[in-house]
């Protein structure tokens, strides 16, 4: 899931954000989803054990939203039409929601992995 990013680079520059909020914003209109009614992260292939750990974690009104999204979107391809102007997803409602518990589950594999591989030496009694 987790692939190389410039983000932290780019946060880190305040000259080279400046420059590059306007772009990011360009970019993510251009893309289409929104005028979907999708959010970035209905965007994120459920291929992976982690993302579909990360969608059982959901809370019940955010799976029922995705699917919501989802199914609206596909009827929408299917007639090749978007959706109303007051109906598409606006760049305020594009927040991430499953990024963030992704990001929790890589880190507790990580930990998981990290105590599995730890070796335990027990110390010799010292006389």
């Amino acid at each position: 899931m987790s692939a190389p990013s410039l983000a932290s680079y780019i946060i880190k520059r305040p000259w080279l954000k400046r420059w590059m909020t306007p772009l990011a914003k360009w970019y993510a209109d251009a893309a289409g989803y929104r005028k979907l009614g999708l959010r970035a992260d209905d965007l994120i292939p459920e291929e992976s054990d982690t993302v579909l750990l990360a969608l059982k974690r959901l809370p019940p009104k955010e799976a029922y939203d995705r699917v919501f999204r989802l199914r609206r979107a596909f009827q929408c391809s299917l007639a090749h039409q978007l959706l109303p102007k007051d109906q598409q997803t606006k760049p305020e409602e594009d927040y991430p929601y499953l990024t963030p518990i992704i990001k929790e589950i890589e880190a507790e594999s990580r930990e998981r992995d990290d105590l599995e591989a730890m070796v335990v030496n027990k110390r010799k009694a010292q006389s």
